[in-house]
This record gives C-alpha cells, structure tokens and sequence, in this order.
C-alpha cells in the first residue's frame, strides 16, 4: 500500500495505527464528497491544460464506478488505506493506470479533506433542517389534535399562569424553527471552497481556476487568501456543533417536560406502548427511558463541541496533525443530532394528553383576577396586585 504521503521509507506498525486512528472508519461517510471534490479537481487541471481531457475523463469515471462499488459493499477503507484519499486514490491508478497517478497534481491532502468535509457539512446541515422540519410537523399535528387542552403553566416549579397544549407546543416549535434559522447561519463558514489551497500556501508555478472548482462544487465562495483554509478549520465543525448544542438543550427540555407529564403523580399524558421500555424486576413498569436519553443527549452534544473548540485552541496557524481529531466529535455530534430530532418526532406522533388528569390551582388565575381589578376599577396594577396577594395569603 502507497500512501499520499509515501516516500518509501518504513512505518512502524504501532504509528500508523496510532496516527491512522479512527480515521479509516469514520471516512466511509466522506467517499461520495471526495469523489466529487477530486472530479472537480480533474476537470479543472484539463481546462488548464495541466493533464489532458482523455486524462479527466478516465479520473471521472473511475472514481464513479469506485464509489458505486463502494456503495454496493464490495471494498472498505482499511486502517493499512488509512483514509479516504490514499483508499480511492490507490484504487484508481490501479485501474486506469498513470491518469490516476495524475490526480494529485496542485493539491494536497489537507485541501483535500477540508473540501470533502465541507461537502458534507452542507448536506448534514440540509439534512438536519429537513428532519427538524419533520418535528416542527409532529409538533403543529399535537396541536391540531389537542392544542385546547388546558395546560398549568410553571415557575419555580409550581403552578403559576393558566397555558394550553398549544402555547406549549408553540413554544418548542418557535425554538426548532430558531434552530433552523442558527443551522443555517453557520452554513456561512461551510460554504467557502478550499480547493487548491493546497497545505495552506498554494500552488507556486501552476495556473489552477479555483473559480472554475468554486462554481462546478456548488460554493458561494472561494476561500482566499490561501492561508485562511487552514487557519479556517474548525470553525464550521464548531459552528454547526454549536447550534446542534442549542437544538438539543430545546429538545432536552421538551423531553424533561413530557417525563413530569408522564409521571404517575401527574398523569397528564399517555406514550404509545411501543415507545416505553419495562424492568428487569418489576413487571408493571413502562419506563420512558427515551424521554430520559433525550434529556441527557445536550451533554453529549455540549461534549463534542468543546472538544472540536480545544482541538483548536492555541494552534498555531498552518495545518497540524492535532486537526484530523475534529472529525470523530463532528460525526458524533452530527449523527446524534438527527437520531435524537427523528425519535422525538415519533414519540410526538403517538402521544396523547389526558384532560381528565390535568388540575389547574386555582392560584393560577391570580394574575387574570388582578388584570380584571385593574380594568374594572381603574386602580394602579400594583395596588390590584396586593389586594389579590391578600386573598391568596389568607387562604
């Protein structure tokens, strides 16, 4: 096996497994954008006259038949491939010979994977908000079916305002729509073509069109100067972690509610069976051990982003080996995001509000009384305020 990086000379066993890591394993979400980069990358080296458009043609068809192999299970990116690139890159001079070998000419790998990633980071974002689009779904059909349902609404934890199941739905789906909305703002880092930045300084001597690789992968941008690719990583991964924190503390939140709601003291919903799991021990139990895992997923999502941020704290600039250690809390994070945002959604679609188990103290319609004073006798609110506090006090 020829890496990228081959000079020929021995490699310990131990540092290619170490420096390797999980690499050859998490990559495998990254083959379809790197086929595209690399495409991309061929057409743009035989519009400039560096390799010829015979040489293009059989770049492009290689990788596409390489990916639709991969894709149908018939190759695997191994630790002795060690990532992505030097697994297709391999493959393909294997197959069609020195056009492969061609590929590589004005670019390196740490251009390379920062284009393949951002490549995903696009579509994860897309993604992501069409799922999210999906619980904002879930959450307007809770409504539609019994958004009336009277509601105690709580501060501090005791009955405080009147609410319904519609302004408590409205609330969450508010907060999604905003999740959404902060997604989609940290596309902006995302969506800047580092191609042919090379290891960070360009590519002395040769003529590359990176505008032409910009427009044929579909940026908004071409990074520039060539030094801000580098100096750019991290960035994205955090701001798209970021908002996938704060996605996950709202959907925390709904979950912490709906685990009150569910308890036997309150009763105030009903899960559909198939969403509860039972005891070892004890046979009348339904636990709602998906309500409590999404409550505790922000932990993991606040995780991840403060890994992908101390990854790059104090780096200097350049690329650094340290980088390639954003990607196991970017997927993590990634995937547990649209796993959590998906099962949320399916325990809305079965849910089930009791009325009959909803009691609303009478206190809670305190504020409404004073409002009433205010309008009626035309008295100051803070004079309405204490006279209502007295009855409430002597009771």
């Amino acid at each position: 096996m020829t890496r990228l990086w081959d000079k020929g000379l021995p490699l310990s066993e131990r540092v290619l497994r170490y420096t390797a890591g999980e690499d050859h394993l998490l990559d495998a979400r990254l083959v379809p954008y790197d086929v595209r980069g690399s495409i991309a990358h061929a057409e743009m080296l035989a519009a400039t006259g560096l390799i010829e458009d015979s040489d293009a043609r059989a770049i492009r068809d290689g990788l596409q038949q390489l990916q639709a192999s991969f894709e149908a299970g018939e190759w695997r990116i191994t630790l002795q491939d060690e990532d992505v690139h030097t697994a297709l890159e391999t493959r393909l001079t294997r197959a069609i010979g020195d056009a492969g070998a061609r590929l590589h000419l004005g670019r390196s790998r740490n251009d390379q994977v920062l284009t393949a990633l951002r490549l995903y980071l696009l579509d994860a974002a897309d993604d992501l908000v069409t799922r999210i689009a999906a619980l904002r779904e879930s959450v307007t059909q809770l409504t539609e079916r019994q958004g009336e349902v009277p509601l105690p609404g709580y501060t501090h934890m005791q009955q405080a305002m009147p609410s319904s199941v519609a302004l408590w739905c409205g609330g969450f789906d508010e907060a999604f729509a905003d999740a959404c909305d902060g997604i989609g703002a940290a596309r902006r880092r995302m969506d800047k073509n580092p191609l042919g930045s090379a290891a960070g300084y360009g590519t002395p001597g040769l003529p590359l069109d990176r505008e032409m690789t910009t427009e044929s992968l579909g940026f908004a941008a071409t990074q520039t100067p060539v030094t801000a690719a580098q100096l750019s990583r991290g960035k994205a991964e955090s701001g798209l972690l970021f908002e996938i924190t704060l996605l996950l503390q709202d959907v925390g939140r709904m979950a912490a509610d709906l685990l009150i709601f569910y308890m036997q003291e309150f009763g105030y919903v009903a899960l559909a069976a198939d969403v509860t799991t039972g005891s070892s021990i004890m046979p009348q139990k339904r636990n709602p051990d998906v309500l409590e895992l999404l409550r505790g997923a922000s932990a993991t999502a606040h995780a991840c982003l403060d890994e992908s941020l101390m990854i790059t704290a104090k780096l200097p600039s350049g690329y650094h080996r340290d980088l390639q250690r954003l990607k196991s809390p970017l997927f993590r994070g990634i995937d547990l995001a649209v796993d959590s945002v998906d099962i949320l959604a399916h325990v809305l679609d079965g849910i089930a509000f009791v009325p009959s188990r909803v009691r609303l103290d009478e206190g809670v319609y305190a504020t409404e009384e004073a409002y009433r004073l205010v309008r009626e006798k035309g008295i100051p609110f803070r004079e309405a305020y204490r006279e209502i506090a007295k009855r409430y006090a002597a009771s």
